[in-house]
């Protein structure tokens, strides 16, 4: 490919003009390095710019085009997910856990506290636009998208106007109080809405839908390549990572986000989950636009080069050839912040019981009951949180409410691990403890129960 480059060249008649021989044969015979001072042993692109701007330009593109030709052989981009221990600093780390644990002790007492927060007056301002919970889902998800995205446009303005650090705190300050209200809303509200399908019962669905939910966190958290940034311990950067998870899809986000979403509506089957789902997919959809733009902005050709052998459709680069994966590949997983994902996403499944409880207690104010479920014969004893709010979160089979309380009606949540191993979805449920009040002291009722 040089060869061809060379001859094309307005240069290359001077070039292969045939010139004499001035050296002798023997003194030809030693290195050209034995002959140079230490002066005159500089880098070649420090003595490029002295060079002809024609000559530099020629032999740079004769340089782009031996990368070329070995089919993208050398990185433009970074090399994802590098945990180096001997490069880690323990002063950073003990800051990045102080930051953490004070940015969540002020969130709680700003946003999540309904005592001192803002988060149940940002929910009930929004529930009362509409009483529907598929309206008030597509709000928060509107609202987060607006603000995660417009600030990630802004961020080369607000950078230069008030430093990478600051903007980055800004940044997380705004957009992870509407985070935590979009997800603990569709925790709370996930079986509200109209039942669309019930595919519980399907034999190895369950486990399908686990296995993709999991898979799909390897490609929802890329931004655990860079913790200490994320947390502004670092100066923040625009990266432009090309291993890793970029040779599958270009943008690891928005395929996470999509099949996340895709397994718990299937699992799911409700309105109010195809709500969640359309906001979160749209989001992620615009982010692939948006953060093409800006890093085409940012990084301009070495952009287009990272661009033209990856794919936003996962696998597609690697079928048509613009991606060649190394022999070694799988050796880009064995790092230590895939590792942590693995380890954060098994966390984060087994702590789904603490996580719906959690959000019970978001923006309302719930009552602890204890239960048990009858259901074939058996009985499995739970611990479900009932709490005050405006829609029902078990509805009967002819889709009435189950219960009938004059003032509100009530929410019953149940939070247990193994309660997508009940094997039947119509059970009784009995209240054991006087927490309620005396109206539904004797409340029983066929519920609909979903086997999360």
């Amino acid at each position: 490919m040089a060869s061809s480059v060379l001859l094309s060249h307005p240069l290359s008649s001077q070039l292969h003009l045939p010139k004499r021989n001035l050296l002798s044969p023997n003194r030809s015979r030693f290195p050209c390095f034995y002959l140079k001072t230490a002066d005159q042993c500089k880098s070649f692109n420090a003595r490029l710019p002295n060079r002809p701007a024609k000559l530099k330009n020629f032999v740079l593109h004769v340089a782009k085009t031996d990368v070329e030709g070995r089919e993208g052989s050398q990185l433009v981009g970074e090399d994802s997910a590098v945990f180096e221990l001997s490069k880690q600093k323990i002063s950073s780390w003990v800051y990045f856990t102080g930051i953490l644990g004070v940015v969540l002790y002020v969130l709680n007492v700003v946003w999540i506290d309904n005592s001192t927060g803002f988060g149940k007056v940002f929910i009930d301002a929004l529930s009362s636009v509409s009483d529907s919970p598929e309206v008030v889902m597509l709000l928060l998800t509107l609202i987060f998208a607006i603000v995660h995205s417009g600030l990630a446009s802004l961020r080369d303005t607000g950078e230069k106007l008030i430093g990478e650090r600051a903007f980055r705190v800004l940044f997380a300050g705004v957009s992870l109080p509407l985070a935590v209200s979009t997800v603990v809303y569709f925790i709370n509200h996930r079986y509200d809405g109209v039942q669309l399908w019930q595919l519980q019962g399907v034999p190895g669905l369950h486990e399908l839908l686990w296995v993709s939910n999991f898979i799909s966190f390897f490609f929802l958290y890329p931004s655990t390549f860079n913790l200490l940034e994320v947390a502004a311990v670092d100066k923040p950067k625009m990266h432009l990572w090309e291993t890793g998870i970029m040779r599958i899809t270009r943008h690891p986000q928005m395929v996470g986000q999509v099949m996340w979403c895709l397994a718990h509506t299937i699992w799911i089957g409700n309105s109010v989950a195809v709500a969640a789902s359309v906001g979160l997919i749209a989001h992620h959809l615009f982010g692939v636009w948006n953060g093409d733009r800006r890093l085409a902005i940012r990084y301009g050709e070495a952009f287009e080069a990272v661009k033209n052998r990856t794919s936003v459709i996962p696998f597609a680069a690697i079928l048509d050839g613009r991606q060649k994966l190394p022999d070694d590949y799988f050796k880009e997983f064995l790092r230590l912040p895939y590792l942590s994902i693995t380890a954060l996403t098994l966390g984060a499944y087994f702590a789904h019981p603490l996580m719906q409880a959690g959000s019970s207690g978001l923006h309302c104010e719930p009552y602890a009951l204890g239960c048990c479920i009858e259901a074939e014969g058996r009985e499995h004893f739970i611990r479900p949180w009932l709490t005050a709010t405006k829609t029902c979160f078990y509805r009967g089979q002819d889709g009435a409410c189950v219960h009938c309380l004059p003032s509100y009606r009530w929410m019953l949540q149940v939070g247990v691990a193994y309660a997508h191993r009940l094997p039947t979805i119509s059970a009784h449920v009995h209240i054991m403890r006087n927490r309620l009040p005396s109206s539904t002291k004797s409340c029983m009722h066929a519920l609909m129960l979903p086997r999360y």
